[in-house]
């Protein structure tokens, strides 16, 4: 069993799951676990780790339209280094300054592998869930898409220092509680735009229309990429940006940019779910990040 399908399981188990984050009483809470192995390349300092690990939980806290309060994190690992220790912690508590929540603290624990568990906690008392997208909204991403994949391709040619630098993106959490007042549906990019898109439409029971050319993808993307194929595919599939995908009308997209801190680009519409999941008029593969891979 992969990872979708234990999902799928869990979700007809766990009645409230399928969103970024569970909301119980205006609580937004939500968990994540990274590895060594598949989340963290060769060359990733442990305060990049730090602030990589909890900012995945922050995201999911932005995707639900909510406020940012608190993170803790479990840090395992074979053995535990002072100067990694702290390396980690201050990343960790800077990327929750970065969104106005504190780093609360958490758990040490030995293991085999370098290994990261974050909780992030936020308040909302009007979620945004995934399942509104109403055929005529349009679909839009803040940001930029690739960086996460062009941070992978940096490591992978020894450039340590810019991929490092990439691998630390700021939680929308400011431009989440934005797009509340205004977004149908929306979560956010952690598993690629792609299946990102593909999920919205599961949860809202519609079709995508994508526009590639309208996608924009991260600089970064554009110097590490062998060909323009090669950009698409790191832009939609590979996954990891933690951007916010959406869904909003029209008459709401002017408004949304105005109030918004970050860019918000349309790159689609919403469909009616018999006209399928399209990119450039073509099927849009459901493909992205599947963790323990």
């Amino acid at each position: 069993m992969d990872e979708r399908a234990a999902l799928d399981l869990l979700g007809g188990v766990v009645g409230r799951a399928g969103d970024d984050a569970a909301v119980v009483d205006g609580q937004v809470v939500t968990t994540d676990m990274l590895h060594e192995r598949t989340d963290f390349p060769p060359g990733t300092t442990r305060y990049t780790a730090g602030w990589r690990a909890v900012g995945a939980s922050l995201s999911d806290v932005a995707a639900m339209g909510a406020t940012a309060t608190a993170a803790v994190a479990v840090y395992a690992a074979p053995e535990f280094d002072e100067a990694d220790l702290v390396d980690f912690v201050t990343g960790a508590r800077d990327v929750c300054a970065a969104v106005g929540a504190e780093y609360v603290g958490g758990d040490l624990d030995s293991h085999t592998e370098f290994t990261v568990a974050t909780t992030a906690l936020g308040r909302t008392d009007d979620p945004v869930h995934r399942d509104g997208a109403t055929p005529g909204d349009l679909l839009c991403v803040t940001g930029t898409m690739g960086r996460s994949a062009a941070a992978l391709r940096l490591f992978e040619q020894g450039d340590t220092e810019r991929a490092n630098d990439l691998f630390r993106f700021e939680p929308r959490v400011a431009t989440g509680q934005v797009l509340a007042a205004h977004a149908t549906a929306m979560m956010d990019s952690s598993d690629g735009l792609a299946r990102s898109v593909h999920q919205l439409s599961e949860a809202s029971d519609c079709g995508f229309a994508v526009d590639f050319e309208a996608v924009p993808v991260a600089e970064a993307v554009r110097d590490v990429a062998e060909d323009g194929e090669d950009e698409r595919e790191l832009a939609c599939f590979f996954g990891e940006d933690f951007e916010l995908v959406f869904t909003i009308p029209e008459s709401e997209l002017d408004a949304a940019r105005d109030a918004s801190p970050t860019p918000l680009s349309v790159i689609g519409q919403v469909t009616a779910p018999d006209e399928g999941i399209t990119m450039d008029g073509e099927e849009l593969p459901d493909r992205g990040f599947t963790h323990g891979e």
